[in-house]
């Protein structure tokens, strides 16, 4: 009997480790290559420009150089091109500034680690002074629409008006409907599993969170998949998710103070969003002073993507109110001159 119970338990043993290296050979996953990753994903018209802080910032400057500009910052763990869609339509109205966020994308790491909203908003002003933009109209999603409120709460002067898309940045108000967010958010904020996610980071698990981000599957595919997993593994980016979730979770009870805006902002959202419920809307629109909301049915996280031409009217719709209003105050203050 002790002979077959010594032989059962290292069976169990065999088998306990044969899984174990069935799931890392399975979930293992090493950074992409940044060359390739560079040509990939950073062909024309993406640039690269050096900043301060150790910030290797790619970006895209399109549209009309004579245009409004119009700032567009992605969410968690995404990159500039969740907006290509809103470019495509707008571009002939405005120019239009896309960048991939400190720790996401083909910008990476940066030497400073500083991947809080006030960090990531500071590096929004770097880069837009560099390219010599005093004032813009900014938008965001998700955590770009939290970086984006810090901006416009730190320099209220250079930003001309707020779109805020399934915006980050506030909690949801008591008896939103719960959430549902993608296994590797809920694994990035747990201390224990940020070294295992720098080094596993199966496919399936970028697609389990892209499918949780939208309201049809069907708008999941491959290539969307492949560019999600390709730059989440881009060098540093795993460690710097690490230390973004970990400052969440230190900061979660903490709404940013929106109340204090003064410019003109749009809230777009998507009703069946499961990472921010809907109901944090309209708690944004009660707290911001003259702003409008719309709400777009049968739409997830990314209203930007999935509802693309609706969305993208919407902000062009309310950009141009906004732009013919400081012209009308142009000129009735060129009329008033002696």
């Amino acid at each position: 009997m002790g002979k077959f119970l010594k032989i059962t338990g290292s069976l169990i043993l065999i088998g306990i480790i044969g899984a174990v290296a069935w799931f890392l050979a399975w979930a293992w996953a090493p950074n992409s290559d940044p060359g390739e990753m560079t040509t990939r994903y950073g062909a024309p018209p993406s640039q690269f420009v050096s900043l301060d802080g150790g910030i290797r910032m790619h970006y895209r400057d399109q549209g009309s150089y004579e245009a409004p500009a119009l700032v567009l910052l992605h969410g968690s763990n995404s990159s500039l091109h969740t907006w290509e869609p809103w470019v495509a339509r707008l571009k002939d109205r405005y120019r239009i500034i896309t960048l991939d966020l400190p720790g996401h994308g083909l910008t990476g790491a940066t030497l400073a680690r500083d991947y809080t909203y006030s960090g990531m908003a500071d590096a929004v002003d770097a880069l837009l002074v560099r390219l010599g933009i005093n004032k813009a109209a900014i938008a965001g999603n998700s955590m770009g629409g939290a970086v984006a409120i810090t901006y416009a709460l730190q320099h209220p002067d250079k930003v001309s008006a707020l779109v805020l898309v399934d915006s980050a940045g506030v909690a949801a108000p008591p008896g939103a409907r719960k959430t549902d967010r993608p296994l590797a958010f809920e694994l990035a904020a747990k201390p224990w599993a940020q070294v295992l996610l720098q080094n596993l980071t199966p496919k399936s698990l970028v697609r389990e969170g892209l499918l949780k981000s939208v309201y049809d599957p069907e708008f999941v595919t491959k290539e969307m998949v492949e560019r999600y997993w390709d730059l989440a593994r881009y060098p540093g980016n795993r460690e710097a998710t690490g230390l973004r979730f970990a400052w969440y979770a230190a900061n979660m009870d903490k709404s940013l103070p929106v109340e204090r805006l003064e410019m003109p902002t749009l809230i777009l959202w998507g009703e069946e969003d499961r990472l921010i419920p809907v109901e944090t809307a309209s708690l944004l629109n009660q707290k911001i002073d003259g702003s409008g909301v719309i709400i777009y049915p049968e739409t997830g996280h990314l209203p930007m993507e999935e509802r693309a031409d609706e969305t993208a009217a919407a902000t062009g719709v309310f950009l141009d109110q906004i732009t013919s209003a400081l012209a009308e105050s142009r000129h009735d203050l060129d009329v008033g001159r002696p």
